[in-house]
């Protein structure tokens, strides 16, 4: 269990996704994802394992997603993964983003 306090340190912002590109040189097939969180934070490059779900990276352009913003950056492969976008993930390695439905304003903190 975790404490309430706990939760809104984790800051859940909704972004866009503008750009959507492969990551061969990923360890696990993955994509290298581009995404605006609005004014305040800007945009955001973020590596995810989305292969599976999406297996066209066009598909995902445009798209709203949930994401922590304030992980600390990870190399992966040399790429600097910015923000951790959220997704249900299925026993079949099938990740489902997260979304806000209906669409809302990029930057937008989840709680």
């Amino acid at each position: 269990m975790i404490e309430f306090d706990d939760f809104l340190r984790v800051d859940m912002r909704v972004g866009r996704i503008l750009d959507a590109q492969a990551f061969p040189a990923a360890r696990k097939p993955s994509y290298q994802l581009r995404i605006d969180f609005g004014p305040e934070i800007g945009e955001r490059d973020s590596s995810a394992q989305l292969t599976v779900t999406y297996p066209d990276p066009a598909a995902l352009i445009g798209r709203q997603v949930v994401a922590v913003v304030n992980f600390p950056p990870r190399r992966i492969a040399g790429f600097k993964s910015e923000v951790l976008v959220l997704g249900a993930m299925g026993a079949d390695g099938a990740v489902h983003l997260l979304e806000p439905g209906p669409a809302c304003d990029e930057g937008l903190r989840v709680g």
